[in-house]
């Protein structure tokens, strides 16, 4: 079945794919002889999970600003305003773990302190992105509805 979805993958002379230096991009051939290029498909993921990042951060202050709003008389009103501020804080940290992470690969990875000082940080990266998951899950879990409270404010129930 490898073989119907794409194109065997090419080596150079001694058999090691990689030949300890990185090679050019392999162009694969998928189904219908359309072609994948790694680096397009890798660059238009990034951006896309950028812009999903800039979604949850926009997101998340539009929850604290509501909340704000809202005020002390909001039933879960110190807990949302945590669990939000956390998150908050936690998008921050991955933001600059992962432009550190970036920094960190740009400069000589063949060394092994580099190397090992990356994977920490990619831990640490993921130890927060999985922290903002499991927050953002709790906090629309309490299911702020702004018409189930705009209602009781104007009934007086």
């Amino acid at each position: 079945m490898y073989g119907q979805l794409f194109t065997q993958p090419s080596y150079n002379n001694n058999g090691d794919p990689f030949n300890g230096k990185m090679n050019d991009p392999q162009v694969m051939t998928v189904g219908g002889g359309k072609t994948l290029d790694p680096n397009k498909y890798a660059t238009k993921k990034t951006i896309a999970q950028g812009m999903l990042d800039i979604a949850l951060l926009t997101a998340n202050a539009s929850q604290l600003k509501y909340v704000l709003q809202l005020g002390k008389g909001y039933e879960f009103y110190s807990v949302m305003l945590g669990l939000i501020i956390t998150s908050l804080v936690l998008q921050l940290v991955a933001a600059a773990l992962s432009l550190t992470l970036t920094m960190c690969r740009d400069c000589n990875l063949h060394d092994e302190s580099y190397r090992l000082s990356a994977l920490t940080i990619n831990h640490f990266n993921l130890i927060c992105v999985s922290l903002i998951a499991v927050l953002n899950i709790i906090i629309s879990a309490f299911g702020i509805t702004p018409s189930d409270i705009q209602v009781e404010q104007f009934t007086g129930e």
